[in-house]
């Protein structure tokens, strides 16, 4: 997406924060909740510094755990230990990009309200563990903020605004970087180990996860058909609502022409939506949230899919040669 609107034009993340995020899903990793930490760093320019983070502790809901306090105390001890501390976002994990719902764009709203350089990172740790680091960077819009400020989500303003999912939020470029030293340790262990001993480079199995993302590609699609028939019976619900208000317009007509003639005065002006009071149209947000959801499994599905049928193929070829 197109980031030209935005006041950040792209991250850069430290290779710590990342070992960071990624020790913390690790330690995590046995319960269904999301993984969630705080960003820090500034803002250099048109460039985004993230140089450090710290985890959200796992907590249960009956718990009176203050979140606020706690990342107040945190950037205060940070600061007094003189590291970085000034609040520049947060880090959610998900899997199969599976984030598109109203609690995202809550907390990023809230966060991006506050400070508005602020940016929501997105860790994949299944696609990570499979062998390639997923890192994405998410804004809102300022289209969408200005929307959501205005919680104002219904069929007139989302044409008017021409808003559609593809349009609620943009993807920041985002790229690590590591100090002279870890390059140096990096360049020294691939030198002592080049290739690991086990490395499943042609492996065919790929039937759990992309099954894993169908099913939740199914769940989004379950999603959006109960919002599109939400908003169909709306629409018949609005067209008997204006059948009665033409029948009860004509009612009134008749009953003016008989009392003219009779030499009555006609009936007093009354307001018709009084009468029949308008119905209040449905909010459209939780429609492009999940159009916005079956969208990303789209992508993911197709990126995943074109690799696995590439393996198979190759393997094909070579089955058939011997």
């Amino acid at each position: 997406m197109d980031a030209s609107g935005s006041v950040v034009k792209n991250v850069q993340i430290d290779g710590l924060v990342v070992l960071k995020m990624v020790k913390h899903c690790e330690e995590d990793s046995g319960g269904p909740e999301l993984v969630q930490g705080v960003l820090l760093g500034l803002v250099v320019g048109e460039t985004l510094e993230v140089t450090n983070c710290f985890p959200f502790p796992r907590t249960s809901d009956t718990s009176d755990f203050d979140e606020v306090a706690y990342q107040m105390d945190m950037m205060r001890s940070l600061r007094h230990v003189n590291i970085d501390h000034l609040h520049v976002g947060w880090y959610q994990s998900s899997n199969h990009g599976n984030f598109i719902n109203r609690t995202f764009f809550d907390s990023q709203f809230s966060y991006q309200s506050a400070i508005e350089e602020s940016v929501v990172l997105i860790y994949d740790p299944l696609k990570t563990s499979q062998g390639s680091l997923s890192l994405k960077v998410f804004r809102l819009t300022k289209k969408m903020m200005q929307m959501y400020n205005s919680r104002q989500f219904n069929l007139d303003v989302v044409k008017k605004e021409g808003l559609g999912f593809e349009g609620m939020y943009e993807e920041v470029p985002v790229h690590i970087k590591n100090s002279p030293l870890t390059s140096l340790l990096t360049l020294k262990l691939n030198k002592a180990n080049p290739t690991p001993e086990r490395v499943e480079y042609l492996n065919l199995s790929h039937s759990s996860s992309l099954e894993r993302q169908l099913r939740l590609m199914m769940s989004s699609v379950d999603d959006l058909t109960q919002e599109s028939q939400r908003f169909v019976q709306y629409q018949r619900s609005a067209g008997k609502q204006h059948q009665n208000k033409l029948l009860y317009m004509q009612r009134r007509a008749t009953e003016n022409a008989a009392r003219t003639q009779r030499g009555e005065p006609p009936l007093p002006d009354e307001d018709i939506n009084k009468v029949v009071r308008p119905l209040q149209q449905p909010s459209r947000i939780d429609a492009l949230l999940a159009s916005g959801q079956v969208s990303a499994f789209c992508d993911k599905v197709s990126s995943f899919s074109t690799q696995s049928l590439g393996r198979i193929f190759m393997a094909q070829a070579l089955d058939n040669k011997e």
